[in-house]
């Protein structure tokens, strides 16, 4: 199937929008009437500057509100008809697309419709021009495309066919029997778009929150698969009416896009092909290589300077020492149990760049693979810039990619014999701290801009074959923030996403701080989380209200000597049917803090219904530090 985008999906104009299309790699685009109004170009140089970019014009669109009108106003719909064939011809498209009618002057009588529509079809033909009909899910009497495909059937004309628009298919309530039986020759093209499931007028979640498929809850994958069982070859675009999608540059947003089909592609050929000729399209570059990504091998913080100090400080208090040194570059190495974490101060590196524009920040992410090769071509294979980084001689050059925001993703080779530091750091041999008893990273969140909480996600999803959870609400003193995570097969790696729109939430001042996306939180386990909190330097800990505990010993009926023991040290606790689960946070430092926690039993959830606890003690610290420095300004 060849891949096309309308133009509607993107911001910028047209030459923006044609270029970026092309540069994901798509083959046509369907021109948006508006897009086309406000270009400041003739409709040939249009046409010109779609085939410098190797693009079909698939078709311009929409004409709305055509067909089962009353006679006078069709004699004005045929007058505008004609101008637009006029215009398609300039142009070099290839369709005009018609949406079913939704005025209210449109007449209940699919003969008339059937009519209308045949009559607009011989124009098109005399123009070398197709007409594609589509049903609106609010269509005022054409609102499911069965009802649609009976009005093409009975207009019976060789340029006139059905385009079936998922997004409408599904809002509508139909299902893809029809498309199992429908003449492939009068089916003109497909349109795709998913969208979340929410509670909502159809038109409100069409005009707004439309997004690629993988993205949302529709059924996007079972029509595809229809679609490939029927041997279709024709056009697939997608179209997609996001606030979000039009706010962003149209480059990354053609590239998620491209990601969706790609990712379809895959989907399709794992669920129907043998694994012989999987591999066969693996080896050859039909597919990607399955993903193998096994666990977060090390987190990177850009730092510089005396802003390190804060830093170094609070991961001393967590009994983290620095370990190793780097071989040629200013850059450490702080461990403790399995975590790796890499303080990066060298001037001429990546994690500079970082630091200049977000501060003391997580700027990279490792994780370790078992087929590093196959991992480096699954990411090429769903658009991810490769990222150079300086390498002296005879240093391991750990490959990277571009990740979510301004971050980068290095892939590790699994080994249990050789580790990443062995090569390009040496150890240090200073005595060994008294350490927390801390085992590996549980969990990091990422906090990113609501436009890119999409994107972001899908970026996990594609790339790294990672599962992705619905999304959950959690409730923040000035707002709530939205949260959905995201793993790998066997949870060793979890990533909470988080957005909000609310402009004094936690996710808002951490994105300000940060300026942009980013690691807000990094939650390490341990086997005794008593013994952790006993030995962690209080300076650092997050203090929770008295009147958390007083509610925590009504609802779970717990011991009173363990209530005031988790009081004293700011302990909080969850427990399901599969287990309970103890933890504490630190506080914020450059607006990143870090959280110890204990899961017994099979708990294997992050402790949400503490959320709202740990946003407003955040929220309570802020308001503190923020009255403090106004006192300090008084003063002057």
């Amino acid at each position: 199937m060849r891949k096309a985008i309308a133009t509607v999906t993107l911001s910028g104009d047209l030459y923006e929008k044609f270029e970026a299309c092309a540069a994901a790699g798509y083959q046509g685009v369907e021109i948006f009437e508006n897009d086309l109004m406000l270009f400041d170009r003739t409709p040939e140089e249009v046409r010109e500057l779609a085939r410098s970019f190797s693009l079909d014009i698939l078709s311009l669109q929409p004409l709305r509100d055509f067909e089962a009108l009353p006679e006078e106003t069709m004699k004005k719909n045929l007058l505008r008809a004609a101008r637009k064939f006029e215009l398609m011809q300039r142009l070099g498209a290839q369709h005009l697309l018609v949406c079913s009618n939704t005025s209210a002057q449109a007449q209940d009588n699919n003969e008339q419709a059937a009519a209308d529509l045949a009559r607009l079809a011989e124009m098109g033909k005399a123009h070398g021009i197709a007409v594609g009909y589509s049903a609106l899910a609010w269509g005022r009497h054409v609102n499911r495309y069965e009802q649609a495909w009976e009005i093409v059937r009975m207009a019976d004309h060789s340029h006139l066919g059905l385009v079936v628009n998922s997004f409408h298919l599904f809002a509508a309530g139909s299902d893809l029997a029809l498309l199992q039986q429908l003449p492939l020759n009068k089916l003109s093209y497909v349109q795709l778009a998913d969208a979340p499931r929410l509670q909502m007028e159809t038109l409100q979640l069409s005009r707004h929150f439309r997004c690629f498929p993988g993205q949302g809850d529709m059924p996007v994958l079972e029509l595809m698969a229809c679609l490939q069982q029927r041997g279709y070859r024709g056009y697939i675009s997608h179209e997609i009416f996001n606030d979000d999608f039009r706010a962003a540059p149209p480059k990354p947003k053609a590239v998620d896009g491209m990601r969706s089909m790609l990712w379809m592609d895959e989907q399709l050929a794992r669920q129907s092909e043998q694994a012989s000729v999987l591999a066969e399209q693996e080896e050859v570059g039909v597919l990607p290589p399955q993903a193998s990504v096994d666990d977060l091998e090390f987190i990177e913080f850009a730092i510089d300077g005396e802003e390190a100090a804060e830093l170094t400080a609070l991961l001393t208090g967590l009994g983290f020492e620095e370990s190793h040194r780097h071989r040629s570059k200013d850059v450490s190495l702080w461990r403790q149990g399995q975590i790796n974490l890499v303080l990066n101060h060298e001037m001429e590196s990546m994690a500079h760049s970082h630091f200049l524009l977000h501060g003391v920040s997580v700027c990279a992410l490792g994780f370790s693979t078992r087929d590093l090769g196959a991992m480096l071509r699954r990411a090429e294979y769903f658009l991810c810039p490769r990222m150079g980084n300086k390498i002296g001689p005879g240093e391991l050059n750990i490959p990277a990619v571009r990740g979510v925001g301004d971050s980068v993703v290095y892939f590790v080779e699994h080994s249990e014999r050789l580790k990443f530091y062995d090569v390009d750091f040496f150890p240090l041999k200073q005595a060994s701290t008294a350490a927390l008893g801390l085992t590996r990273i549980d969990h990091i969140a990422q906090t990113v801009n609501p436009g890119d909480f999409l994107s972001a996600s899908f970026f996990y999803k594609s790339v790294f074959g990672f599962e992705v959870e619905s999304n959950q609400d959690l409730f923040d003193l000035y707002g709530t923030v939205v949260s959905r995570t995201i793993t790998n097969a066997d949870k060793r790696v979890r990533i909470p996403l988080n957005m909000s729109a609310n402009q004094q939430s936690s996710s808002q001042r951490f994105l300000r701080q940060a300026k942009g996306s980013g690691i807000q939180q990094i939650a390490f386990a341990c086997d005794d989380i008593f013994h952790a909190a006993e030995a962690v330097d209080r300076r650092y800990v997050l203090p929770i209200p008295a009147n958390y505990y007083t509610e925590l010993a009504i609802k779970y009926d717990l011991d009173e000597a363990l209530v005031s023991r988790m009081q004293a040290l700011n302990i909080l606790y969850d427990r399901n049917d599969d287990g309970e689960f103890f933890h504490l946070y630190t506080r914020e430092v450059h607006g990143v803090f870090f959280e110890i926690l204990q899961r017994a039993g099979g708990y294997d959830r992050y402790g949400e219904v503490n959320s709202h606890v740990r946003m407003g003690c955040q929220s309570r610290e802020y308001r503190d530090k923020q009255r403090r420095l106004e006192s300090l300004l008084a003063l002057y």
